[in-house]
């Protein structure tokens, strides 16, 4: 099992927990589409832990409505976990990082001169 802190290191970005909500779309099973509120408990610039009533395969794609912006972005499954009743904790990974998709300032960004 890997210690904390070298979990720590192994991150590219600090994570500022926070309540975001979002919708989460996917094609789903057998080609029936998946619309779903889900709430962000954990962001980064890279990706998120969201809290949602679907439990999708490990590297499948979804789309992620912020519900605070209306933006949407594209991610990639990378953890699911049964957390209790249905619902499911999502470890995602944002395909495109090209802005601050979250609207949030992370610890490690770098002021402004």
């Amino acid at each position: 099992m890997a210690t904390a802190r070298a979990m720590i290191e192994r991150r590219r970005a600090s994570r500022v927990l926070i309540r975001i909500p979002v919708q989460v779309f996917s094609d789903g099973t057998q080609g029936q589409g998946l619309d779903t509120p889900a709430e962000a408990i954990a962001v980064s610039r890279f990706g998120a832990l969201l809290r949602a009533p679907l439990s999708p395969a490990l590297g499948s794609r979804i789309e992620v409505l912020n519900g605070m912006s209306q933006e949407t972005e594209e991610f990639r499954v990378v953890r699911v976990r049964d957390a209790n009743d249905g619902i499911y904790e999502l470890g995602i990974e944002i395909l495109y990082p090209a802005r601050n998709f979250w609207g949030v300032h992370f610890p490690d960004e770098c002021c402004p001169a």
